[in-house]
């Protein structure tokens, strides 16, 4: 049966990442469904790694708030929905919970019978507004404890009448060794996602130089993203022979960056996630958010270490990138 499917999860990197499942699980269920998806414009990219979604509606309120008054800016949002407008779906749905979702939501137009579908509740933590399910056909309750990634999995799942038993399937291409951009090192490199912009879910610097030394020779790869971030990047590698600052990166050359990554360890960031989520042997270090929300549970090549509050030792994160490159 063709079905016209509607996924609208604008942000934030992090987010829309663990929302790439619902694709890959609405086509087990409907293989010749139609998906399209409403996404910031700052993360289309990462949408279009995926090949099973079809049309791809940037919405753009981040840069649309600096300009209301301009017309120029005004034609961009009628535009956007008259874009979004153009479709008549038989599912819509909003796994982000916002009253901007849900707006989005409101203004999808549905076929006779159609359903829109949201999130009845939020997570622990989470940014939920409850004022979205006024725009629902349906909403989803969940375990205020349900994982980032099976949050959108099981408001589909639940709405279409299907489990959610099998491991995350992101819809994500394998690396390419053909395309390599000059910045990147020929032999196998670490990469160290040291950046966040909570101070707090930061990890000490002393520990990311011990892990650093303790790779050597390995290359290790620090990006950075923004000022602040590059000066911390430069006290790492002035303390670590083997680590080199990388330039300025787009979002898709950070995506490259951790696919292409021999072990990628990092905080509890959008990219240390991404790398997660290419199956890479990954480490993800919490120190000031919950393990619980978004650890990568669905693959032997990902260590979680660490939890609210209770940062890991540099010894343990030594010894796990250890592990995962099979070396004592």
């Amino acid at each position: 049966m063709h079905v016209k499917i509607l996924l609208v999860r604008v942000s934030s990197l992090g987010d829309v990442l663990h929302n790439l499942p619902m694709v890959a699980d609405l086509l087990r269920r409907h293989p010749q469904a139609t998906i399209d998806w409403v996404v910031e414009e700052g993360y289309v990219s990462l949408v279009r790694l995926n090949p099973h979604v079809r049309k791809i509606i940037p919405f753009a309120l981040r840069r649309w708030r600096k300009g209301l008054r301009s017309p120029a800016v005004r034609a961009e949002i009628k535009a956007f929905f008259s874009t979004l407008r153009e479709e008549e779906y038989d599912l819509v749905f909003d796994t982000q919970g916002l009253l901007k979702t849900g707006i989005i939501m409101g203004a999808a137009r549905i076929k006779r019978g159609g359903r829109k579908v949201g999130l009845a509740n939020g997570s622990e933590g989470s940014g939920y507004e409850g004022i979205s399910r006024l725009f629902h056909t349906e909403s989803v309750p969940l375990d205020p404890r349900t994982h980032a990634v099976a949050r959108g999995r099981l408001v589909a799942g639940t709405a279409l009448g299907y489990p959610v038993d099998t491991a995350p399937d992101f819809g994500l291409p394998p690396p390419e060794s053909t395309q390599r951009p000059h910045w990147l090192p020929h032999e196998p490199f670490a990469v160290f996602f040291h950046g966040t912009a909570r101070d707090a879910k930061k990890w000490a610097p002393a520990n990311w130089i011990a892990t650093g030394l303790a790779l050597s020779p390995m290359p290790v790869l620090l990006p950075w993203g923004s000022e602040g971030e590059k000066r911390e990047a430069e006290a790492l590698a002035a303390r670590l022979p083997n680590a080199r600052v990388l330039p300025k990166l787009s979002m898709m050359d950070a995506v490259t960056l951790a696919q292409q990554a021999a072990l990628a360890i990092g905080v509890d960031t959008g990219l240390t996630h991404i790398a997660a989520a290419f199956y890479r042997p990954t480490v993800e270090i919490y120190a000031d958010s919950p393990k619980w929300k978004t650890e990568g549970n669905w693959s032997p090549r990902i260590v979680n270490l660490g939890d609210q509050g209770a940062p890991p030792s540099s010894a343990e994160v030594i010894a796990a990138a250890r592990g995962l490159l099979g070396v004592q």
